[in-house]
């Protein structure tokens, strides 16, 4: 009998992408994927350790798995990621119930942990170094129309707030050839968007190469704007200490790189960044922010910013708004700080802001960039944006929704006669606006979807 899988991802977009690898593993290993996970034979948690509480939500879902797998003994539950890289040995203490434990660098192996546990009983396999290139793997996914491409892993920035060096490794980046090969297998199968990853993607190329050239970012967007039937190339997350004129020059020349630039700032304050380990202060953050606007008409600009960071005052906290105000974002992911085991920041206990400061800061910090938003989506009024559609909403199955090039959403009912499903693109006139959405009405399609590959469900959260 055919075997089932469900998988469930916890956290960012990275590790969305590994799930479609491990996705495509299993499928090539002849399992079909099931949204339900009574029917399942197999459960892979693919974790996160970066958002907070993503242990908690692990082993609320372990627990709920127990049940499951007391009624069904044959049930194999693997849990894979960040978390696990980091916990290893920790999960199988706390919940005895899993059969496979494996990190991410060997996520390729899933197929075959899963058999060796099946056969010989429950395995914790944490390797430290990739057995291959993520994007070697095999891959299965949820959207037809758009796909993410890995450019490169890990991290060399030493953020004392971030996880990620540790349980993602050092900088590895992909060979240029490599990347623009996928695209363009990607293209001959229907994609029209694509979005690079990387943990620092502006400091691609910098381990590649030898003698006088070495592939900078640009080249690689240069290369990718290259391929036919790529209408929308994205990319995150850049490091503002790494965004050079070359980058910014290419997004501006390159006909298909969307203008939006996600430019984390974590914090206003100098003292903070230098805290942090950003390796930038806050005018130098500007200067690049102002060099980019100037250079890309329309640019859309989103952030992360961090309250509550060991040791804020109230002045370092003000230096923020300041900073947000002068920048006057389109949108920013906005977190009180929470520590993470194994962090130089993890350690500034003695220094700690009271949690009802911090979530005092947040709801001053979240006014302050929604009047920006709104005011930036307001002036779109009146405007026809070019939309590529996702599907209904969630609130109204009569309504659709897609994204703009600067990659606001942008909600509107379909037309009599006219076809729009995912992937197709269509020309939206703005009728109204709030900070985080638009609203309008449809002028015309420009473009049909194109041929699409099997879709695998993949539950994400």
């Amino acid at each position: 009998m055919t075997r089932r899988f469900h998988l469930r991802t916890f956290g960012c977009q990275m590790n969305e992408h590994d799930s479609e690898r491990i996705a495509g593993l299993l499928a090539a290993e002849g399992f079909e994927p099931t949204d339900d996970v009574e029917e399942a034979d197999v459960v892979v948690l693919n974790t996160c350790c970066v958002r907070e509480h993503a242990d908690q939500r692990l082993y609320g879902h372990l627990g709920h798995l127990k049940a499951l797998k007391e009624r069904r003994p044959d049930l194999q539950i693997a849990v894979g990621g960040c978390l696990a890289q980091k916990d290893r040995e920790l999960i199988r203490e706390r919940a005895g119930h899993v059969d496979v434990v494996f990190g991410t660098h060997n996520l390729g192996r899933t197929a075959t942990l899963l058999e060796q546990a099946r056969l010989e009983g429950p395995i914790v396999e944490i390797v430290e170094e990739h057995e291959a290139y993520p994007s070697a793997l095999p891959a299965r996914r949820e959207v037809d129309h758009s796909a993410w491409v890995t450019i490169q892993i890990g991290c060399d920035n030493s953020c004392t707030f971030c996880i990620v060096p540790i349980v993602r490794g050092a900088e590895v980046s992909r060979r240029l050839g490599d990347v623009v090969r996928e695209v363009e297998e990607l293209a001959a199968d229907g994609v029209t968007e694509i979005t690079l990853l990387g943990q620092n993607v502006n400091s691609y190329g910098r381990d590649l190469g030898a003698g006088q050239y070495r592939p900078r970012f640009a080249d690689l967007l240069r290369a990718v704007d290259a391929v036919d039937g790529i209408r929308r190339v994205r990319f995150t997350s850049p490091h503002p200490k790494d965004l050079r004129p070359e980058t910014i020059e290419a997004m501006a020349e390159c006909e298909s790189v969307c203008p939006h630039l996600h430019l984390p700032l974590q914090a206003g304050s100098d003292r903070v960044l230098a805290r942090m380990h950003r390796g930038y202060t806050a005018e130098r953050y500007l200067e690049r922010l102002t060099a980019a606007r100037a250079a890309i008409p329309d640019l859309a600009v989103t952030t992360d910013l961090i309250v509550g960071f060991p040791g804020e005052t109230e002045e370092d906290f003000l230096a923020t708004l300041e900073v947000v105000d002068e920048a006057a974002y389109d949108a920013a992911y906005t977190f009180v700080f929470s520590p993470r085991p194994g962090t130089p920041a993890a350690e500034m206990t003695d220094e700690l802001v009271p949690a009802e400061v911090a979530q005092d800061r947040l709801a001053r910090l979240v006014e302050t960039v929604e009047r920006h938003a709104l005011a930036r989506h307001r002036s779109r009024i009146g405007r026809v944006e070019e939309v590529l559609v996702e599907g209904p909403s969630k609130k109204d199955p009569e309504v659709l929704s897609g994204r703009t090039g600067q990659h606001k959403l942008v909600h509107f009912r379909p037309l009599g006669g006219i076809d729009l499903p995912a992937g197709s693109y269509a020309e939206v006139g703005v009728t109204d606006a709030a900070p985080h959405w638009l609203r309008g009405e449809l002028v015309r399609r420009t473009a049909a979807p194109r041929r699409a590959r099997v879709r695998i469900p993949l539950t994400v959260e």
